[in-house]
């Protein structure tokens, strides 16, 4: 059997050689690989041996020779494939181990040049893994050194590599020259005419693994499958390990998104309870349980089979009080051993653990919104696509801009900021009534400003709720006064929103008359 190894990662690469040494694999290699097996003590021939042609044009052409892939592509079963090679004395490649240039990493770097870019676009390796992914049935391709010791495993145990591994590692090879050719794409068709980088490539590569197959949609009538990114990002719901429960379901999966992007914006626990895609409750506390009791009595008849999520530890007295409710979806940084048996007899309840970028209270904590948060947002529409860059926009007290006479006290700017963090996870028109770390009332999803402001009024009174002394978030500007007008007799005393209004100092105007507190952010957050 005969093994060439070229790889530019080179994790795993010395003990795979020693092992397939010691079946009595003969090594092929080149360039680094081949020193680097050279210096461990291996014998290693070169290709460039192999091939009787040197390495040439500072290495971009070693591997594009028929010997290299008349051996990764003659078929053994075909005659007359066979005796072509023994014609031009060409050895078969049985075994193909190779890692490409690390273009995305390299383009990943600031100040990454073109130069750079193209210098790192393989060419030999992508050829060699296709020749070799192709001739799936006689040749086993290796290209990450986590799929090394399966296949040593079957060499030791049996001699050969079984069909079914060789075929799932084709499919893994040219699944990766795809994910490659898309990075490459992507970047190349970014750059502009004057050298600058376009915010969107002219070709835009979609690269997501599938995690599982969903038991059905939107609907029972939709199928479904959950992907993740290719490179996740830390503290992302795709990255979560489910403790317990029943399989996840697409709208599970929708809302436990929804109520985690929320809920790890905030840099104190904290509490968010999602109902059809939309926040029914939020709160701070001193603690899970704290959190949880005040955001469930926002709206305790929404939040009934609810996603819920907190960005602190969950502990027994959270986890007692928690399931004497109906939940769905469970989701912490962590879970402490007495609250997992307490939900343990909860069969049902779906209980995901995600690990939070930082532990709260740490520098660039979960109030560092850039972490784990998409760089973009994807809708998609009939035969096209609306991408845009996410709406990952951090408020600060020094944003605001306060525009009527009464100033707002340093409580209501805290409340303030606290409210317009849910208001950006409450569909549009969104209006969202907060006070002492707290959601009194959620309006959501209307066609009109003033039908989410009432709604919110109403869920406060059926929950028990005052709006007297609250602040109030809207995602968007109030087009008229009317808007102020129903939250501040809805008991409101101060107000958040973007501005940008023609009617701004219309609206300024109704404020001052009604003794009211105004800031705008000069931002909105529309969430459709």
């Amino acid at each position: 059997m005969n093994a060439l190894l070229s790889v530019s990662d080179k994790t795993g690469i010395v003990e795979l050689a020693q092992a397939l040494h010691a079946l009595g694999v003969r090594l092929l290699s080149t360039g680094g690989t081949a020193k680097l097996l050279a210096d461990s003590g291996l014998p290693v021939t070169e290709v460039a041996q192999m091939t009787g042609f040197p390495e040439m044009l500072d290495g971009r052409v070693k591997t594009l020779h028929p010997r290299v892939h008349g051996g990764l592509l003659a078929r053994r079963e075909l005659p007359a494939h066979m005796a072509a090679l023994a014609e031009h004395g060409i050895d078969t490649i049985d075994l193909l181990v190779v890692n490409l240039y690390p273009f995305e990493a390299t383009v990943a770097q600031p100040g990454c040049t073109l130069e750079d870019a193209i210098e790192n676009i393989d060419i030999g390796g992508p050829a060699m893994v296709r020749s070799a992914a192709k001739n799936w049935k006689d040749v086993a391709v290796l290209t990450h050194a986590s799929q090394y010791a399966v296949v040593l495993a079957e060499l030791q145990a049996k001699g050969v590599v079984s069909d079914k591994t060789k075929f799932a590692l084709s499919v893994a090879a040219f699944n990766r020259i795809s994910q490659y050719d898309g990075a490459i794409s992507d970047y190349l068709s970014s750059i502009q005419a004057d050298g600058s980088m376009a915010a969107f490539p002219a070709q835009s590569n979609a690269r997501f693994i599938k995690l599982q197959d969903l038991r059905y949609g939107e609907n029972p009538h939709q199928h479904a499958a959950f992907y993740r990114d290719l490179y996740p990002a830390p503290g992302s719901l795709v990255t979560a390990v489910q403790v317990q429960g029943k399989e996840l379901s697409f709208n599970n999966i929708a809302d436990a998104d929804a109520a985690w992007e929320c809920v790890k914006g905030f840099d104190t626990p904290a509490c968010v309870i999602v109902k059809h895609a939309n926040p029914c409750g939020v709160a701070l506390g001193a603690d899970a349980l704290g959190a949880y009791a005040k955001a469930f009595a926002t709206d305790p008849t929404s939040a009934f089979g609810g996603i819920i999520a907190f960005n602190c530890t969950v502990d027994e007295t959270a986890a007692l009080q928690i399931t004497k409710q109906f939940v769905e979806v469970l989701m912490a940084p962590a879970f402490t051993p007495q609250a997992l048996a307490v939900l343990r007899p909860k069969v049902n309840v779906r209980v995901l653990q995600i690990a939070l970028p930082h532990a709260l209270g740490e520098a660039g904590g979960p109030s560092a919104w850039d972490q784990g948060r998409n760089a973009v947002d994807v809708k998609r529409i009939g035969s096209g696509l609306l991408i845009q860059t996410a709406d990952n926009q951090v408020l600060t007290l020094a944003d605001l801009k306060v525009v009527t006479a009464v100033q707002p006290t340093a409580a209501q700017l805290q409340d303030m900021l606290f409210a317009w963090k849910v208001a950006k996870y409450v569909k549009s028109n969104a209006i969202v009534f907060c006070q002492d770390g707290q959601t009194r009332g959620v309006g959501a999803g209307q066609m009109s400003r003033l039908d989410s402001a009432r709604i919110a009024s109403i869920k406060a009174q059926h929950a028990g709720l005052s709006l007297a002394g609250t602040v109030v978030a809207s995602d968007a500007f109030f087009p008229f006064r009317d808007g102020l007008d129903v939250v501040v007799d809805a008991g409101a005393t101060c107000i958040i929103q973007p501005g940008g209004s023609v009617r701004d100092d219309e609206v300024i105007n109704a404020a001052n008359e009604r003794g009211v507190a105004m800031v705008y952010t000069g931002v909105r957050h529309f969430r459709h």
